[in-house]
């Protein structure tokens, strides 16, 4: 991406753009593919796709103390990115500095893994893409939890389609009903550990497979988007110049730019929308600049939050007014409730025998997967817990660093070294949280970060549910691990703080009943009919899937009916 644009204050966009991540991108795509005028704004600095990935394949002998980072500026200014899996020394200019980007919390803090920049976290996602099926959007009302969804997978089905062929999807066709097959590119292939414990798996039970990763990393190139192959190079988190890994800087922002009706401003932080109260409906928004923290403000005839399951519901909570003092589109109460996450760290791991004449080339960038087979027909009766959970992880080689357990040292350990080790498997969970009204964040009432905005307080802990849950995550995985012929079988289970899974989803939740929920069936806020929200504030349960292929589902469908509604003058 070249610089920004810098737009004329007074112009009225036929709509707005808040955030340039995985939904943003595509809002940005969507409006200026229709023609429309389109601002997108984003928070934080400028990043050119492929010139801006400065560490990308820096050796580790280039980088200070060799790549392992410096623990004590991780602790000073990087207290909770570090935390997140994805966060390390050679991406960490793609991670918020905590120091500088405060937010409350109570005693355990909601770890808020953040990256302020063009692209967002779309540069670090882990790239993997499951669909919903009814199974997730009827649980709520099934379960008699939360509230209904106010979709059905037959509303998004055609729109996955869309995004899929856009995106570029890995993976292998399954037929499982509530893991529904895509728009599919040909699959990574598993190694031979994994094919192994395949089989195992599913010769010992009828209704679990291992299949390889749904991702979004192409297997074959898209040369309409300049984006190559994936040829397994390895350091995806740091970002990908020839575009292999779905980004909105390497595809969507791209697209919207070639039609030459996107501004773009960078270094944009939105304070709030403008609501105009006579005719019900958001005029635009307020900006403080970054760098300045000069104001200034755009007028526009819909505006799009994209900007974060929780950065999206700050922005509304900020935006007070008479009609609206607890937050805009808020008029139900519910704005900021029901935060979730997928918790996870948790699972079991064991050796796999034989197959020393086996091993594997490259670095692939992605693993399998075990689709949720729990509570799959009515609820289990030998568990007690609602909903389910879905298992990632791979098999591997071990290498040198197995000398760390090593009895010895000298030539002898050296030499033994120099052969591969043992196969290994790991399989972790990620679990389902429960919408939950006590889950939820709001405002501070003290605090405000250096341009003057509230801080954000986050109130977020795991249930008897999830707790529940994890223990069947472990003993499951440790089963089917055994039954698959691995040995050495433990299991393992780490500390988890809800929002460690970056899978942040609620806090201006879909809905029928404007009484009950933000948004309705077409994320247009009920209150405020030119108002959407499409990232995972949006979100009205969490499913056991990885989210944002369905946030970019709900995106493109929420603006062809944006477009449409507008055309019918009904914006």
């Amino acid at each position: 991406m070249n610089a920004p644009n810098i737009a004329p204050q007074r112009k009225t966009y036929d709509a707005i753009v808040v955030g340039s991540g995985i939904t943003g991108g595509w809002a940005a795509k969507e409006f200026t593919e229709r023609g429309l005028d389109t601002l997108v704004l984003e928070r934080g600095r400028n990043v050119t796709h492929g010139e801006d990935y400065i560490t990308e394949h820096k050796p580790s002998w280039e980088m200070d103390f060799h790549g392992q980072g410096n623990k004590q500026e991780f602790e000073e200014h990087y207290p909770r990115q570090s935390m997140a899996g994805p966060f390390n020394a050679y991406n960490k200019h793609f991670f918020v500095k905590d120091s500088k980007y405060p937010y409350a919390f109570d005693e355990e803090p909601f770890l808020w893994v953040r990256g302020y920049h063009l692209g967002g976290r779309s540069i670090t996602w882990g790239r993997q893409c499951y669909r919903w099926s009814d199974l997730d959007f009827t649980a709520n009302a099934r379960d008699g939890v939360g509230i209904d969804w106010p979709i059905r997978y037959d509303d998004i089905a055609p729109w996955y389609d869309y995004v899929e062929e856009f995106a570029g999807i890995s993976g292998r066709e399954e037929g499982l009903p509530h893991l529904p097959d895509g728009q599919f590119q040909p699959p990574m292939e598993m190694n031979a550990g994994e094919k192994r414990i395949k089989a195992g798996i599913e010769n010992a039970y009828q209704d679990r497979i291992m299949t390889i990763g749904r991702s979004a990393v192409l297997t074959e190139p898209k040369p309409d988007q300049g984006r190559a192959a994936c040829h397994y190079c390895g350091p995806c988190a740091r970002g990908c110049t020839v575009g292999a890994y779905f980004s909105s800087l390497s595809s969507t922002l791209p697209a919207a730019r070639e039609t030459g009706n996107m501004t773009l401003e960078c270094d944009s932080i939105v304070h709030s929308v403008k609501y105009d109260a006579e005719t019900g409906r958001a005029s635009g928004v307020r900006v403080i600049d970054r760098k300045t923290k000069e104001t200034r403000e755009y007028e526009g005839s819909v505006v799009f939050l994209c900007a974060s399951a929780l950065g999206s519901t700050k922005i509304l909570l900020n935006s007070t007014s008479s009609r609206f003092p607890n937050g805009l589109a808020n008029s139900s109460g519910t704005l900021g409730q029901g935060i979730m996450d997928h918790h996870f760290k948790v699972g079991a791991s064991g050796t796999i025998p034989g197959l020393e004449d086996r091993y594997y080339y490259g670095d692939r960038p992605n693993g399998i997967y075990i689709p949720r087979f729990r509570n799959l027909r009515g609820q289990d009766g030998d568990v007690d817990f609602l909903r389910g959970y879905g298992y990632q992880g791979g098999a591997y080689r071990e290498g040198w660093t197995r000398a760390l357990g090593e009895e010895g040292f000298g030539a002898s350990l050296k030499h033994k070294l120099r052969d591969p080790g043992q196969w290994r498997m790991y399989l972790g969970a990620f679990g389902e949280m429960l919408p939950d009204e006590d889950n939820y964040v709001e405002l501070d009432d003290e605090q405000t970060d250096e341009w003057g905005i509230p801080l954000l307080r986050t109130h977020v802990s795991l249930s008897d549910n999830a707790e529940a849950m994890r223990e069947d995550m472990k003993q499951q995985a440790a089963e089917m691990l055994e039954a698959a012929g691995a040995t050495e079988v433990s299991t393992y289970e780490q500390r988890y703080w809800p929002g460690e899974g970056i899978h942040e989803m609620g806090g201006a939740r879909m809905g029928r009943d404007p009484d009950t929920s933000v948004l309705n069936g077409h994320n247009q806020a009920h209150d405020v009919p030119n108002l959407f929200v499409t990232d995972g504030a949006c979100m009205t349960s969490a499913g056991w899937q990885n989210p944002s292929i369905t946030y970019m589902a709900l995106t493109a469908r929420a603006v062809d009916y944006a477009v449409n509604e507008m055309k019918r003058d009904n914006l």
